[in-house]
């Protein structure tokens, strides 16, 4: 797992476990409403990337922020995505101006019907 995501899960960790505790919220209370083992939650509390992403959209459902599991991956958020359908439209303008020199094989305008 790349270290910058292990470095987010546990931010991430730290910052339920000041959620449960600014509620003062015991471990076995906060644990028995998400629905895990105490030792699980403390493992979500540390980042760890084993527990599984229910238990900690639970948590962020408990705090109120369940809307944030949404948006996370939200396509308005998606920048490489973004930046790369903006490539790809330009590539199409590009290929679509009119040629200086009139169009190839196109009618010049001679033909009646």
């Amino acid at each position: 797992m790349p270290s910058p995501v292990l470095a987010h899960l546990r931010a991430l960790g730290e910052n339920l476990a000041i959620a449960r505790k600014r509620r003062r919220e015991p471990l076995k209370a906060w644990a028995q409403r998400i629905g895990v083992s105490e030792p699980t939650l403390m493992r979500m509390e540390k980042g760890d990337p084993s527990v599984s992403m229910g238990v900690y959209a639970t948590a962020l459902w408990l705090m109120g922020r369940a809307q944030a599991i949404a948006d996370v991956a939200a396509p308005e958020h998606d920048q490489g995505a973004l930046e790369d359908a903006v490539r790809v439209a330009k590539a199409r303008a590009v290929r679509k101006r009119p040629s200086p020199y009139g169009s190839a094989g196109g009618d010049e305008g001679g033909a009646e019907s």
